[in-house]
């Protein structure tokens, strides 16, 4: 990698303010950077750094003012510009040419699409349909009658089990489980009895699901997940839920069964879900809050049981004061004693 400033700016559009000619071999954090590196500041909060950074020139918001040697580009995305710049000096991606591996075993009443590439080891079961371009990588099983959209990509290890539903460009990372039974049991004269989990799984369109997440079937119906939401690494998702479009799952939540999640929900990392309940759309639970009840479109929660962050921020400002209260507590106790002895004495 090696572009001028002058370059970087003609390719994301912005405005160049110190030297053109300033060269950029390498793309890194703010932080981390190092002279010749390129970074960006997306949100104000990270403005201080602009000050001490070692990065060469660094993508900022219009209008952003900062005591820096740097060159700035003002672009008005910050962001998605440092994103344009590292796809374009990027080394190219690896040629996935389609095609079948002799070492994969795919049934005979299976359909594959065109241009379809099934990698080593692979398992695709009866029944099952391919759509076009899709890459199924090494050592996946594909269980009987999954249906899966064109241009999906599943990476090695993946396991759908039987009638899966993948939309279109649907990404599954190693590791991912889709259709595993619901955790359901009758307790019957003291002994779990297990109950059918005879539904399945059906995942929307631009899905992205990350590495060792799994999401369970349904008891009867499907578990759904709508389209456009990301979910991230070793997220556990119950028998029946119901996850609306465009939402955001952080690492470690966990969501109990038959829960349903409106479009455009945030659930920050570590979040638990309590079964049965309704969270709202643009709703967002920060991070390890425990949900026990439903929660209202539009709302913020944070804490166990999950309240009003704000409500929560000011529980736990008082909560870093509990020491020094229960010793002012103390301290009036004692007050009060000595003043009852007083009275005692006086009369």
């Amino acid at each position: 990698m090696r572009l001028s400033a002058r370059d970087i700016a003609r390719l994301v559009d912005g405005q160049l303010a110190g030297n053109p000619d300033e060269i950029v071999t390498g793309v890194a954090g703010i932080k981390e950077a190092r002279a010749g590196d390129i970074t960006f500041v997306a949100h104000p909060r990270y403005l201080s750094a602009v000050k001490t950074t070692r990065a060469s020139v660094i993508l900022v918001s219009p209008g952003t003012e900062a005591k820096t040697t740097a060159t700035l580009i003002r672009v008005a995305n910050p962001s998605v510009a440092f994103v344009k710049v590292v796809e374009h000096t990027a080394p190219p991606p690896v040629a996935l040419p389609p095609g079948v591996h002799p070492s994969a075993s795919v049934a005979g009443t299976a359909k594959l699409g065109k241009d379809v590439r099934i990698e080593a080891f692979t398992v695709i079961e009866e029944n099952v349909v391919v759509s076009d371009r899709v890459i199924i990588g090494a050592g996946s099983y594909i269980g009987h009658e999954c249906r899966l959209g064109a241009d999906c990509r599943l990476y090695p290890r993946v396991t759908l089990r039987e009638r899966t539903v993948l939309g279109d460009r649907v990404i599954l990372h190693s590791g991912v489980i889709i259709g595993a039974d619901g955790f359901g049991y009758h307790t019957i004269e003291g002994r779990h009895e297990k109950i059918p989990q005879v539904g399945a799984v059906e995942i929307g369109a631009d899905v992205e699901i990350g590495a060792n997440t799994t999401i369970d079937r349904g008891r009867f119906g499907n578990t759904r997940i709508g389209r456009g939401t990301k979910i991230d690494n070793l997220v556990q998702i119950g028998h029946n839920c119901m996850i609306g479009e465009d939402c955001i799952i952080c690492g470690l939540v966990g969501m109990a069964g038959t829960t349903i999640v409106g479009d455009h929900v945030t659930l920050a990392g570590q979040v638990g879900v309590a079964g049965h309940l309704t969270i709202g759309d643009n709703a967002v639970v920060m991070a390890q809050a425990g949900v026990v009840q439903d929660v209202p479109a539009g709302a913020m929660l944070w804490g166990t049981p999950a309240i009003p962050h704000t409500q929560f921020k000011r529980a736990h400002v008082a909560m870093q004061r509990l020491p020094e209260l229960v010793k002012r507590v103390r301290e009036l106790e004692q007050q009060l004693v000595e003043m009852r002895g007083h009275l005692d004495s006086a009369r």
